[in-house]
């Protein structure tokens, strides 16, 4: 049965693109209802995604630094004992905190928050599905926000047991003794950085011959060559061919381009190869909705869908599938609703792996520059030469600014670096005012820091443009 109240806007899902969105649109004065099947908002970036990865990273990166490095600044602690349960309660208590953000958030902007399975019904209408009871909402506009899943490869099929994939990663009860971790992006390399720094026994298999999916090719490699040297093994250009389940163990089978055949046995196996749009179960169908062969629903440069008032966002329409991203693109979509002008700058879109140390990027990689012939100049700074690196005791990194040549217009910064996360913005900023190489190098860094690495490779690069020297 419908509601008598026809809301402006109705948003389905509450991960970082939805629940922006409905934010910005009661800020816009839009009479809004975000609908969330899950008790606790904020979807699979809050609950079991970005931010208790981040938290357990950041434990397990202490547990290193005890194990490794406070011996060089003159300070002893003897054997550590690491409590596991009260590392995952810290997280859990993260992980609450922001989640209760996120629903006063709405409630500030007087967003009706709905906790039920939406699918659409009809013109400018959502069934809901609360357990309950089943109820119908009309709407001028709905925002499809319903995110993605891991995905799930054939003959690995997640028992949430001995395979996993993040979400169960992300919640062990002990510490894995061996633990293979499958596909080598910045889940597998983030998480399996969490359980390498707590004692397991962690190799990384690769179909590819890199690791960190589209990162430029000189940072993917010197990214392999640290986590190596902190212990993590790889085997790149090799394939899973088979999992046998024992009792306790798995015997993972693999097979490398060259034909040679290996058998891994561990506690745990980490599939992560990625992650798919959830449209199943929305009616997206019968509603009109159009997918794309990749599976994402297909948008316009608007974020409108092939159906009337229908618009979609964030990991429903693919691209880098990033939680900053989502939000760029629901706060984008709302604004377009309510006649204003937005848009989304994918040209600068930061990335970040949190390894430690961390890798950022922002722009075009030295590979695509090449592949499509753009005259551009490099300027790279190692770790080894910033003050700040040395007085920490960190100098494993870089930094490289590609300009135009002609112009000297930066094209992408890339970043290996104790908080190149937060060294990116610079980056980005820099690239969305259409900054040039010579501008980053003339702007007075603090000193000794981190972003002084940046500044030396952008003088580096002018050195080479035809405005250098």
């Amino acid at each position: 049965m419908a509601e008598n109240t026809t809301y402006d806007l109705v948003v389905i899902g509450a991960g970082p693109g939805g629940y922006v969105a409905a934010a910005r649109a009661g800020q816009l004065g839009m009479k809004t209802a975000c609908v969330e099947k899950s008790e606790r908002l904020g979807g699979v970036c809050l609950n079991v995604g970005c931010i208790p990865s981040k938290a357990l990273l950041d434990s397990s990166e202490h547990v290193e630094t005890a194990k490794k490095e406070f011996e060089t600044h003159g300070i002893r602690v003897g054997s550590l004992d690491i409590d596991l349960a009260a590392m995952m309660e810290r997280k859990n208590s993260v992980v609450q905190g922001l989640t209760d953000n996120v629903r006063k958030l709405l409630d500030a902007n007087q967003v009706t928050v709905i906790t039920g399975t939406a699918r659409l019904s009809g013109n400018n209408r959502v069934e809901i599905d609360t357990g309950r009871e089943k109820r119908v909402i009309e709407a001028k506009n709905i925002l499809l926000a319903a995110g993605s899943r891991p995905v799930e490869l054939p003959g690995m099929a997640f028992d949430g047991r001995m395979i996993v994939s993040s979400t169960e990663a992300l919640s062990f009860e002990k510490i894995p003794r061996r633990m293979v971790v499958v596909g080598g992006g910045s889940i597998g390399l983030e998480l399996g950085s969490v359980w390498s720094r707590l004692g397991t026994e962690v190799t990384v298999v690769e179909m590819l011959p890199h690791i960190a999916g589209r990162m430029d090719g000189q940072l993917s490699r010197q990214l392999l060559r640290i986590l190596k040297k902190q212990g993590i093994a790889f085997r790149m250009d090799t394939r899973v061919t088979g999992i046998e389940k024992k009792s306790r163990t798995a015997r993972v089978s693999i097979e490398d381009k060259q034909g040679n055949a290996e058998t891994l046995t561990c506690d745990k196996v980490l599939v992560a190869v990625g992650r798919r749009p959830i449209t199943d179960g929305l009616g997206l169908e019968a509603a009109g909705v159009r997918l794309d062969d990749a599976g994402f629903v297909a948008v316009d440069g608007q974020f409108r869908t092939s159906a009337p008032n229908v618009y979609a966002i964030g990991d429903m329409i693919g691209g880098w599938m990033l939680a900053h991203e989502a939000s760029a693109e629901g706060r984008a979509a709302v604004e377009i609703m309510a006649g204003k002008y937005a848009r989304v700058n994918y040209d600068a879109m930061p990335n970040v792996v949190y390894t430690s140390p961390e890798a950022a990027a922002v722009g075009m990689t030295e590979e695509a520059l090449r592949e499509k012939k753009v005259p551009y100049c490099k300027g790279t700074y190692p770790l080894t030469g910033a003050g700040r690196a040395r007085c920490m005791g960190r100098t494993d990194g870089l930094v490289k600014v590609l300009s135009h040549q002609e112009t000297d217009r930066v094209l992408g910064v890339h970043i290996i670096a104790p908080r190149a996360a937060d060294m990116i913005a610079e980056a980005v900023l820099a690239m969305e005012f259409g900054a040039s190489s010579e501008d980053i190098g003339a702007i007075v860094h603090g000193h000794p820091t981190f972003a002084e690495a940046l500044q030396e490779a952008a003088l580096v690069a002018q050195e080479c443009s035809i405005y250098g020297g």
